[in-house]
């Protein structure tokens, strides 16, 4: 049985608490139900969720047993160490600034310590924020947290339930989509790079989604020497993010 003090420090458990903590300022991350729960509070948490648009699954009474030994009555939810932000409360603040946006956004990345060491070179990098889809992400907990060296405390992570809408809102205010991919035979560094952009980076099993690559200005491939195919999303993200760097500074 694990211990939930040391492994799970952002948890908590139980009908009103959680409840409590979705009506709350909380950056609630992700809600655990059980099936089996009979309590009828259960369907005003569900309610609260997709109204505030927050990730939860229903899962056996076992999984909620093994995150803590403690009477958490059908629901346990993670709570965010990290604020969540929307792209329309940061774009606007970066123009009347008179910056170039420089976003970051993360298609289906599941792994935590892909995802902090991302956060920590996007931090370097000086990206503004990194996006990511509300299902289908990784969870930030403590890890992420600590894998990105506590990048994640200054870099802004925007949470959106709808990636495709927000390509589209992104386009519509003057940014730039760049797909990183193999899939393309338009090298990175042939590409201009400056001005509002957005550089877009797929998940570690199948890359970033059709539609996805769709709705963006450029497909761009990092040129490879030897036999393997793709590179991490790690090393992938940060050689296109400080190519952007580069450029940006010979501009300057």
């Amino acid at each position: 049985m694990v211990d939930e003090n040391k492994q799970f420090n952002d948890l908590i458990y139980g009908v009103h608490p959680v409840l409590e903590a979705l009506k709350s300022d909380k950056q609630v991350d992700k809600v655990y139900l059980s099936r089996a729960s009979k309590d009828p509070l259960i369907t005003e948490i569900i309610n609260t969720c997709r109204y505030l648009q927050i990730p939860y699954l229903f899962v056996p009474a076992e999984k909620l047993n093994r995150l803590t030994r403690k009477n958490h009555q059908g629901v346990a939810a993670f709570v965010s160490p990290v604020g969540y932000y929307s792209l329309e409360q940061i774009l606007p603040g970066l123009f009347e600034q008179g910056t170039d946006p420089f976003l970051l956004i993360l298609d289906r990345v599941t792994d935590v310590r892909n995802f902090g060491a991302i956060a920590r070179t996007a931090e370097a990098a000086g990206v503004h924020a990194i996006v990511i889809p509300s299902r289908g992400s990784v969870s930030i907990g403590a890890d992420a947290l600590k894998t990105s060296a506590g990048a994640l405390m200054r870099v802004k992570v925007c949470r959106e339930p709808n990636l495709k809408n927000s390509l589209e809102y992104l386009k519509l205010s003057g940014l730039t989509i760049i797909s990183v991919t193999e899939k393309s035979t338009d090298i990175l560094y042939d590409v201009i790079l400056s001005g509002p952009l957005a550089l877009i980076l797929g998940s570690e099993e199948d890359g970033i989604s059709g539609e996805y690559l769709r709705k963006s200005d450029h497909l761009l491939a990092i040129p490879m020497q030897g036999s393997l195919a793709s590179l991490n999303v790690g090393v992938a993200a940060g050689i296109a993010m400080f190519e952007v760097v580069r450029q940006r500074n010979k501009k300057t």
